[in-house]
């Protein structure tokens, strides 16, 4: 197996991305191993045997998840409460309603 240390590295600074978002084609591994300069790297990327990964994006599901348990009750005993109870709801208010 060639290291492709060095070209991974000028591929990155060619895409303007980090390493981890580089994916170099593991069949053409002798073609990338070749490349030593950003212009070749440049020509790979154009070839498609070097293409810059896309962004990961943040997962709703457990937001979701913890939302739907909070419409049923969950999550709010004594360890979940930040305010005073009359900071949460204020004794004024629940006398306004009554009214």
């Amino acid at each position: 197996m060639v290291s492709l240390k060095v070209q991974a590295r000028l591929a990155s600074k060619v895409l303007k991305c980090g390493r981890g978002r580089v994916w170099l084609d593991p069949n053409e591994t002798m073609d990338i191993s070749a490349a030593n300069s950003r212009r070749q790297i440049e020509k790979l990327v154009k070839d498609g045997f070097i293409i810059r990964r896309p962004k990961n994006s943040v997962s709703r599901f457990r937001w979701r998840h913890v939302q739907e348990a909070k419409r049923k009750g969950r999550h709010s005993g004594y360890g979940k409460r930040k305010g005073t109870a009359e900071a949460r709801m204020p004794s004024k208010e629940l006398w306004v309603r009554r009214i």
